[in-house]
């Protein structure tokens, strides 16, 4: 009995080392086959590149100059003191297309200002550009006005203008879209952002245009910026801005909007004509503000052609949401860069009088956008404009500069870091191509009485292919 037991618990025994080996082979073979690559079966998803068609380009000009009380019969309307010349133009290979009278309902008689729709020639974006002139000389109101046509945008900002004893400042919206837009018109002036009574929920119809006085939004703010926000539909903000000294009229111009704040602005052709004129009296200052929280800011004032600063840089600190301004006297004559660089996104502008009698006129500068891609401008009826260039990277920018219409043509060369001018002729479409080296323009005009300016735009860039994975 003793020795079957023995044979059992033997063969017992082997079965278990046995069992466990297998086990133990097991466990090696999963544990083999989870840390061996593994066959995979690799197929790359198929893809469409789908270039979105382009949207029609849409313009929309300010009009001509607005004065209000001119009608005996409505002594509280506004009448159009002078008509605006327009000049519109494209690329050769692209029509010009008719212009359309904005819907007026503030004027005793006339059309608001106009408005160009360009639709796309297939897949290809239009590249127009429209600029307006006005000049009069009354006793209510006197001086030369130009600015360029702009698209609407559903966010601006207008820097400039007073709404202080002497000004009859005027805010206009123009809507050439086919949907109403709502607009609220923010105020930031001494006492901070205030959004007054009369800046909320404005309506402008579609196809017309409406305006605000600035004085209803901001009575005797002295420097007040303007932030115009839309809902609904975009629209295209100016501003126009007039003053009287004791009953002798002291300028005109038309104000363009900026699209956003920056930390780094270049605000182009600002050209002086009478250098100081009275130690009491500052023809020219720079507007500032910082929206949204406290910066420092640093102002440089640069001749054109020089890189070396005319002035000793200024830097000042600004309080969020309270607008500065920072005299900038002392200016021989000639044409001016003013960078102005800050630690915080703000907005800015530049104001240059030609003096303080009667005659003298005034302009509100505001920074140039950087211009990227090929682009077109227009020049004003008016006098002889200026066109300001200037390369802020690191290397040379070769500028091709011709007459849409197939005309003059020149190329010239702007040195990294500095900026250089060209003569323009009125009345004429320009096309401006950079070969893709970012520098900033501006046109600028003065003459006998007149001083205006303007910046030039960039042409929206094609849109980007979207990638469809079906």
């Amino acid at each position: 009995m003793s020795e079957g037991r023995g044979r059992r618990a033997a063969r017992a025994g082997a079965r278990l080392i046995g069992g466990g080996a297998v086990a133990a082979g097991v466990v090696v073979a999963v544990v083999a086959g989870l840390t061996a690559p593994w066959p995979t079966i690799q197929r790359e998803p198929a893809e469409i590149a789908a270039v979105p068609a382009p949207a029609p380009v849409v313009l929309a000009c300010g009009g001509g100059l607005l004065s209000l009380g001119r009608d005996p019969v409505a002594a509280d309307g506004l009448s159009i003191a002078a008509a605006a010349s327009v000049t519109a133009g494209a690329r050769a290979e692209v029509a010009v297309p008719d212009p359309v009278a904005l819907d007026a309902p503030f004027l005793t008689e006339g059309d608001g200002g106009a408005a160009f729709t360009a639709l796309p020639e297939g897949r290809t974006r239009a590249v127009i550009a429209a600029a307006s002139s006005a000049q009069i000389a009354e006793p209510d109101l006197a001086g030369y006005a130009a600015s360029a046509c702009r698209p609407p945008l559903l966010e601006s900002w207008l820097v400039g203008g007073s709404a202080a004893t002497g000004a009859a400042d005027l805010v206009v919206l123009s809507n050439p879209g086919d949907v109403a837009a709502t607009v609220e018109l923010a105020v930031f002036g001494a006492e901070g952002l205030t959004v007054p009574p009369g800046g909320a929920g404005v309506v402008v119809p579609p196809g017309s245009q409406g305006v605000v006085p600035l004085a209803g939004l901001a009575i005797g703010e002295e420097r007040p910026v303007v932030r115009v926000q839309a809902t609904g539909a975009p629209v295209q903000a100016s501003l126009q801005s007039s003053i009287t000294r004791t009953l002798t009229a002291g300028g005109v111009d038309q104000v363009g909007a900026l699209a956003q704040p920056a930390t780094d602005a270049a605000i182009l052709g600002v050209t002086v004509t009478a250098g100081t004129v009275d130690a009491a009296q500052v023809p020219t200052l720079v507007r500032v503000l910082s929206p949204s929280a406290d910066a420092t800011v640093r102002v440089t004032v640069t001749p054109v052609g020089s890189p070396t600063p005319a002035l000793t840089p200024t830097e000042v600190d600004l309080v969020a949401g309270e607008p500065l301004e920072v005299d900038l006297g002392g200016l021989e004559n000639g044409t001016y860069t003013v960078d102005v660089a800050a630690d915080q996104p703000v907005v800015s502008a530049v104001w240059q009088a030609t003096g303080f009698e009667a005659g003298d006129d005034f302009a509100w500068y505001t920074p140039a956008p950087l211009v990227d891609v090929p682009s077109v401008f227009a020049t004003p009826a008016g006098p002889e404009p200026v066109l300001t260039l200037q390369n802020p990277g690191d290397q040379d920018a070769t500028v091709v500069l011709a007459a849409a219409d197939g005309g003059s043509r020149v190329e010239v060369i702007v040195l990294a870091g500095e900026s250089t001018t060209l003569r323009l002729a009125p009345q004429t479409v320009y096309t401006l191509d950079t070969a893709s080296v970012p520098i900033r323009a501006a046109v600028s005009l003065s003459g006998d009485g007149a001083l205006a300016g303007y910046p030039v735009w960039p042409a929206d860039a094609a849109a980007p292919p979207i990638i469809v994975y079906p």
